[in-house]
């Protein structure tokens, strides 16, 4: 066995990285620079020609330039970034949103047409309906749990057939954990594309982070992420990333050094840290998600749990696409409070260890109002349409002792008034 077949997990330890480089330090050093000195001008000329895709340079290795193009740090990171999904390359961004919205723009033009899953992230929802629509593409939306004949019926009577150019989708869905069957929306893909075009797909898969999906394998052509979440992990960092095949992460990386998305030295050292101790934070993040979702489930304040162990095996068509696609049930939790708005709000300002805050997939537990808060910008009739409803509290759950998240929901759940919902029948939980 060579090294390059190593477990994802093992590679994390040095990957890419050559000590003899950096004075035989154990650890890749922060190469806190803005440029890099070429040795001679002919070096400088031919490593600019390869950045900007000149041919001629077939088979050379570019070296540095400038941190807005390359740094030793994003070089290393983006390395390591493509192992656990399988991709030829990988592109490291400042955000999560400036990976979506340069992939986005890469690809898209005026008069595109791009075909999305509901419900997505409120950001992502925000660019699609308004950045790019201004930009002169036209966006449609279907749901999780349409049929492949639904879907191709709708892009019929949108006339969309001939001018789609991109199938994106959020899977699970946040915060919903609705699933999107990957290799349908790659056989969607095929069906409309032609010698001109080459439709592709588009997963954000931040809700399983790089462990527990691997959309590429499912015939997905692009994996993005908030690296801000399971692979940054510690609530410490913004940063993104896209995952794919090398002439697809070129053209985006090609976007990326114009539009200065790129993820800086220090931040790309920070995601190398936590890329070590990536499986072990999210197999425990998992486990204390059952916990918890299982003492929600038989709570009298709790009216339904959406966590994947219960939404997905209820389903045939959801049981279908779990079996097939995902290794873990992940720590994703939402329910609904029996209520509304107030109810929620009642258990959120009474959490005593739990942090009231957006974001996920850190050290810590989380929880947030995705009706307010992170989905705050979707129409209100949408949201209700999507059950994203007033009386849903996301929960994105950490590596704390489970006993202890669970005592902390439990006593925040009791300061809710039950009175005036007595004798209602919503008051047993449901999945």
């Amino acid at each position: 066995m060579s090294t390059n077949n190593f477990a994802p997990e093992t590679q994390m330890m040095g990957y890419g990285y050559k000590p003899e480089l950096s004075e035989g330090a154990v650890k890749c050093p922060v190469f806190q620079t803005s440029t890099f000195v070429f040795k001679t001008a002919e070096e400088g000329k031919a490593f600019f020609e390869m950045a900007h895709g000149k041919p001629g340079h077939e088979g050379e290795t570019m070296g540095l330039i400038y941190s807005r193009i390359n740094n030793p740090d994003m070089e290393i990171l983006e390395e390591r970034l493509k192992l656990w999904d399988g991709g030829e390359a990988a592109a490291a961004f400042s955000s999560g949103m400036s990976a979506i919205a340069t992939t986005l723009v890469s690809f898209l033009k005026p008069g595109d047409i791009l075909l999305f899953s509901n419900p997505i992230y409120g950001g992502t929802h925000k660019f699609i309906h308004y950045m790019l629509n201004n930009w002169g593409v036209k966006a449609i939306g279907f749901n999780a749990g349409d049929h492949k004949e639904m879907i191709i019926d709708m892009i019929n009577k949108n006339n969309a057939a001939d001018k789609l150019k991109m199938i994106y989708v959020e899977t699970p869905a946040n915060p919903t954990n609705d699933l999107i069957d990957i290799a349908m929306c790659s056989d969607l893909a095929a069906a409309y594309s032609n010698q001109e075009k080459k439709v592709l797909v588009a997963v954000d898969n931040t809700y399983m982070g790089p462990l527990w999906q691997h959309p590429l394998k499912h015939g997905a052509d692009i994996v993005l992420y908030s690296a801000t979440k399971y692979i940054g992990g510690h609530s410490d960092l913004i940063a993104g990333a896209a995952v794919g095949s090398t002439e697809i992460i070129k053209q985006i990386k090609k976007s990326r050094t114009f539009f200065g998305t790129i993820i800086d030295p220090h931040t790309s050292w920070l995601l190398m840290r936590s890329l070590e101790t990536l499986k072990i934070r999210m197999e425990a993040a998992a486990a204390n998600a059952e916990k918890v979702a299982a003492f929600l489930l038989q709570h009298k304040r709790v009216e339904k749990v959406y966590y994947l162990g219960y939404t997905a095996l209820n389903n045939p068509d959801q049981e279908y696409i779990l079996k097939k696609q995902y290794l873990s049930f992940g720590a994703m939790v939402s329910f609904d409070v029996v209520g509304g708005e107030q109810e929620a709000f009642t258990f959120l300002n009474n959490l005593k260890h739990i942090k009231l805050a957006v974001s996920l997939g850190g050290t810590e537990s989380l929880a947030e109002h995705p009706y307010s808060m992170t989905h705050a910008d979707i129409d209100e009739e949408e949201k209700n349409r999507l059950g994203l409803t007033k009386k849903m509290v996301r929960l994105s759950v950490g590596i704390e002792n489970a006993a202890d998240i669970i005592w902390d929901i439990e006593q925040a759940l009791e300061k809710i008034n039950l009175k005036s919902y007595i004798g209602k029948p919503q008051l047993a939980a449901q999945v």
